[in-house]
C-alpha cells in the first residue's frame, strides 16, 4: 500500500486544516495568510519541493529541497511531518518516510535531514529506526 500521494495547486485549504491541527500539537503559532503563500508557492514549483497527503486522510508530509557542502550537494528537508492521533503507530509514518526517501534519491538528493523536538522520544526513536543518526549541533534560526 503506497502512503504518500501528491498534494497540487489547489489542496491548499485542505492542508492548512492539518497544519491547524500539527501546529497545536507542537505549539507552534501558525500565520494562516502566510503559510497559504508558501503552500501556494511550494505546491507550484516542485523545484522547491514535495507536498505530499499521507494515506487515506491520515497526515501530510512536506520535503523541501537544500543545497549543503557538506552533503557534497543538494539534500532535502523534511519540514513536516504530520500523522492524525488516530493513525499513529500503525507503521503509516514510517512508510512515508520511506517514500519520500526513495523519491528524494530519484532526484539525486544524497541527504534526507529533518529536526525533531528535544522531548519528542517516540518520533526520535523511529527516526532512529529508520537510518536517521543524530548530531551534536544546535538548530538555531534568524528570521529576516
Amino acid at each position: 500500500m503506497t502512503a504518500l500521494r501528491p498534494a497540487r495547486p489547489g489542496d491548499e485549504d485542505a492542508l492548512l486544516a492539518l497544519m491547524r491541527e500539527f501546529y497545536v500539537h507542537e505549539r507552534i503559532e501558525l500565520d494562516e495568510a502566510r503559510a497559504r503563500g508558501a503552500l501556494s508557492a511550494l505546491l507550484a514549483d516542485p523545484a522547491l519541493g514535495r507536498v505530499w497527503w499521507i494515506g487515506e486522510d491520515a497526515g501530510y508530509m512536506v520535503v523541501t529541497m537544500c543545497f549543503s557542502l557538506e552533503f557534497f550537494g543538494r539534500y532535502a528537508l523534511v519540514d513536516e511531518l504530520y500523522v492524525r492521533e488516530g493513525f499513529r503507530r500503525g507503521g503509516i509514518g514510517a512508510r512515508a518516510m520511506e517514500e519520500a526517501a526513495a523519491a528524494c534519491a530519484e532526484w539525486g538528493v544524497r541527504a534526507l535531514r529533518l529536526e525533531v523536538a528535544w522531548e519528542n522520544h517516540g518520533a526520535q526513536r523511529l527516526y532512529t529506526r529508520l537510518g536517521f543518526t543524530a548530531h551534536d549541533r544546535h538548530l538555531m534560526t534568524r528570521w529576516i
